[in-house]
Parts: C-alpha cells; structure tokens; sequence
C-alpha cells in the first residue's frame, strides 16, 4: 500500500485536526476541524488576521505543538506518533524553521549561525564549510560571513536565519511572518528569496504572512478564519 505522502505528491496531510486551550474556565478554540493538504514543490502562504489560528497551525506542522484531536502526516508519518529525540531529528534535519524574531547568537558569526544545525547533526567540517559558503551565497550574503548579527541589518540577519534553516537540506520550509520586522522594501526582498529558495532547493514553503509580497509569489493561499480554513485558493 502507498504511503500518505506518495499519493498526489504530497508532503503535507492535515485532518480534521483541533487545538483547544484552556484559558481559566474558559476553552479557547484555536483551531476547529482543519483539513488540508500541500504538495511537494508548492509555496503556501497562510494568512489570517491576528489569532485567527495561523501560529498554532504552524507550530503544530513542526511537530513543536500537538493537536487535541486529528491527524497530521509529514512525508508519510503521522507526528502524533513521534515523541522527544524523534521529533527533534525531524526538526534538524527534515523541517526548515523560519520565525519572526531571528534567534540568531549574537556572539556568533554568520557562517557559524549557519553552521549550528550542521554541527549537531556531527557533518564533517569540510562539508560544513563548503554547504555554508553555498547558502550565504545563495541568500545574497557572500562576503559576510564573518560578521556578528549586531554588524548586520534587520533584513541581513533574517537571511542568515533562512540559511541556517536550511543547513540540512530540509524538504519543508515553515515561517511564520518571517517579515514582521522588516520595513516594505525589505520584506518584498526576503519574500523574493523565499520563492526563489523554494525552486532552487527543492523545498515545499508554508509561510504564515500578512505580506501581500509573498501572497502575490504563492502557488495557494490558506485562509484563516476563526481556527478553520476557511479558503484554499489558487492565486489568479
């Protein structure tokens, strides 16, 4: 019998899957009965006002959440059966973690921001240096490597963060607004690459955004509305 992900090329199953909170006596209903599914190569964007659910549907497809009910495949695999090292092997090496805030190590240099993901998974240091040398290439920073993230810009540091987030030759890329903190010019900046990533790198792109930059380059849009998708669209 074909696997999940063998079937129409998908990468991603998402069904019939809730999230409740408890907020002191109250439930909170962050997601209601989410299905859907995202195929290898597509670049998604999700969008939604604020706590419509995105973030959560987002931490949940990283393995980092789990929902109340439902359930949601990776390649094949259901998450809810995954638990501790498995799921962190899945992070580092599988699933490309992009978020507002950079999190990068001020004390660090770029090149060595990117390499962390490298060093865990114990890569050589020759093929760390060379895939490092290639993705701050590829994210337009070639000749920066040695400067910290207090000598770089906002937009610069997000690039290093999107490189480090593919340090492992991940197969999916999830950030959520990855451009909160970027002015316009710069954000458009970073959703091009984010696009030219997906092509290039052979990745699937799930991107939370209120950017109308990468709603435009998107292969689909998600809506969110009240917990649920409420739309799955093609961009005309």
């Amino acid at each position: 019998m074909s696997t999940v992900s063998e079937r129409n090329g998908e990468i991603i199953r998402v069904q019939d899957v809730t999230r409740t909170f408890r907020s002191g006596s109250q439930e909170v209903h962050a997601l209601r009965g989410v299905s859907f599914q995202v195929n290898r190569g597509e670049l998604v964007a999700v969008v939604g006002r604020s706590g419509s659910g995105k973030t959560t549907l987002l931490s949940i497809l990283a393995g980092l959440d789990r929902p109340t009910s439902g359930q949601v495949w990776f390649e094949g695999t259901d998450l809810s059966a995954m638990h501790g090292d498995g799921l962190r092997a899945l992070r580092r090496d599988r699933i490309a973690l992009v978020f507002q805030s950079f999190a990068l190590l001020p004390m660090l240099t770029a090149a060595e921001n990117v390499g962390i993901p490298m060093r865990l998974a114990r890569r050589s240091p020759g093929e760390r240096e060379k895939r490092v040398r290639d993705l701050l290439r590829v994210v337009g920073l070639e000749g920066r490597e040695h400067q910290r993230p207090y000598e770089l810009s906002g937009g610069e540091q997000q690039r290093v963060a999107i490189a480090r987030g593919l340090a492992n030759n991940a197969s999916l890329l999830l950030a959520d607004e990855p451009t909160g903190q970027l002015d316009a010019a710069t954000g458009a900046q970073i959703m091009g690459l984010l696009r030219k990533i997906v092509h290039a790198e052979g990745m699937t792109g799930i991107v939370a955004t209120h950017d109308d930059a990468l709603i435009e380059l998107a292969d689909r849009v998600l809506t969110v509305s009240d917990g649920q998708v409420a739309t799955a669209e093609k961009v005309p």
